[in-house]
This record gives structure tokens, sequence and C-alpha cells, in this order.
């Protein structure tokens, strides 16, 4: 059980924005060394900046390639000879969420599963195996979503992507445990919060693009989406959450209540053998930000 984070090292995917930010403010305030890994390594140097102490790490990372989530191992084990926490954070929503499963394109399957399901998994090959040998003490933090625990017609690609990361992550979980290893396991499972994520398309990357095109909403949506966002939970108070977790050793740790009754609903039907009866996304995340009426 990590209870003493100062002196450690934490790994961060996803750490230029949003709660891949915040988990990095926070692991510097508990007195750890921060390795900070995305995609856009300036956004990541903006963020390093605004952190005490002076050892930090930026390292340009694509998680979707298993050779740069390697490149970025091998540099940390390099630099600092262990890691002690792991957070494979780095997630994207691919855009034209009121599009139906069949009017996605390839390159929305492909984007969303290489950053939101290969990234996780490859985080776990370069990292795990190498924390297994140390030895030591450590806490992985596996950084999911309700769309993973939720289901319906919206955010297909994003959903599939996320129900499989959730398998994955049990999978570490009970792995980890069976041989024995000195490693706990967090399933951070977000509702809405308060970041940039919405707005991912920004940095899809151009042989992704479907002819070279970029994927908007209809005004209608925007609008709704800048409106729950604007009141959803701050990063900040996600990773005030996640450190509690890890001292606590949780593995299920949900940052809303918002989603419990449609998560219900579904595991009912299943269990019932009855046709499922899918709640509005949107409606659920009005509630996750305070707008219920």
């Amino acid at each position: 059980m990590m209870q003493d984070f100062a002196g450690k090292t934490a790994v961060i995917t996803g750490a230029g924005s949003g709660i891949g930010a915040a988990l990095a403010r926070r692991a510097a305030a508990e007195g750890m060394t921060v390795v900070l890994a995305d995609i856009r390594a300036e956004d990541a140097e903006s963020v390093a900046a605004t952190l005490p102490g002076r050892s930090h790490l930026v390292v340009a990372t694509d998680v979707s390639d298993a050779g740069s989530v390697e490149a970025l191992a091998t540099q940390v084990w390099d630099r600092f000879a262990s890691v002690d926490l792991l957070f494979n954070n780095a997630g994207i929503v691919p855009g034209g969420r009121h599009r139906q499963v069949w009017e996605l394109d390839l390159e929305d399957w492909t984007w969303s599963m290489g950053v939101n399901l290969m990234g996780l998994v490859h985080g776990i090959r370069s990292f795990v195996p190498r924390m297994i040998a140390a030895g030591r003490p450590g806490h992985i933090v596996n950084t999911t979503s309700v769309a993973g625990f939720v289901s319906g017609a919206g955010t297909a690609s994003y959903g599939a992507a996320k129900f499989a990361a959730v398998r994955v992550t049990e999978a570490l979980y009970d792995g980890l445990r069976q041989i024995g290893a000195p490693i706990g396991v967090t399933m951070l499972v977000p509702g809405l919060v308060a970041t940039n994520i919405r707005n991912a398309e920004r940095f899809r990357p151009a042989h992704l693009k479907v002819d070279g095109k970029d994927i908007t909403e209809s005004a209608e949506l925007r609008a709704i989406s800048d409106t729950l966002y604007e009141k959803a939970p701050t990063p900040d108070s996600i990773a005030e959450l996640v450190f509690d977790g890890i001292r606590r050793e949780a593995f299920y740790l949900f940052s809303s209540t918002s989603f419990d009754a449609a998560i219900r609903d579904r595991s009912d039907a299943i269990l019932g053998r009855t046709d499922p009866q899918f709640r509005s996304i949107v409606e659920m995340s009005k509630r996750d930000s305070g707008m219920a009426g």
C-alpha cells in the first residue's frame, strides 16, 4: 500500500492537459519526480514549467505507437531506474458524436482504439514487466470512462474502446494479485470532467482524417457541450480523488454517481435476459454537471 509518495517517480501519459496535467501537479505537490508524456511535447513542457522541483522529465510520446511507449519506458529507466506510479491516462474522443455506428469512418475506429485501448495496452506491456522485475511496491492507474459501463447509440468508437479498457484493467488487477506482485491497480472511471477532451479533433493525426477534413459538431451540440463542461468537476478535483484512491488501494474509482442508474439498468437487463432501455447520455451528463432540474 502506497501512503508516502515523496521522493518517488510517477509517469503520466496525456500529461499536457486535463486530468493528466492535474495528476502531474498533484504528484509534484506530493514530492514526486514526474515524467510528463504527451503527443504534444510543448503542452507537457508548459505544465512541467509550473511544477515544483527541477528533476521532472518531458517525453514526446504517441501512446498509439508501441515503439514510442517502449522508448518512453527505456528513457525513464535509464534516467530514474524505477517507476512507482504509472498513470495510463491519455485519451481522445472522436468528433461527430451524433453519428450512428454505421456512419463512423474506419479512421474514427483506428484513432479511438489506438489511443484509448492500445495506448493503455502499450503502457502495460512496456512498464509492468519492469515494475514486476524491480520488486518494489508500486501502483498503476488506468483512466477508463463511464462510457465503458453504459451503452447506447452515441460515441460508439469511444465507448467500445473504453469497454475494452475496463476489461484489460480488470485483467491487470487480477493478474498482479495472482502472482503476488506488490503493485496495486486503480481504475479511474471519470464521468463528465471540465477538460478539452471534447476538442480532441484538433489533434487528430493527419493520416487519420477522412479526406483530409476536420470533423465538426453542430452548433446545437456544441452549445450543449459547452454548457455541460463549464459546470463539470475540475481535473484537480479528480486528481485529489485519485491520490486518495491510491492510498486506500481502491480498484473501481468512479468520479460520479450520476450514471449509477444507467449502469444498474444495463446490468439488470443482462441478468434478466430482457431488452435494454438505454438512457440519454446528455441527460445523465446534465446530472453530472449539477444541471438536473
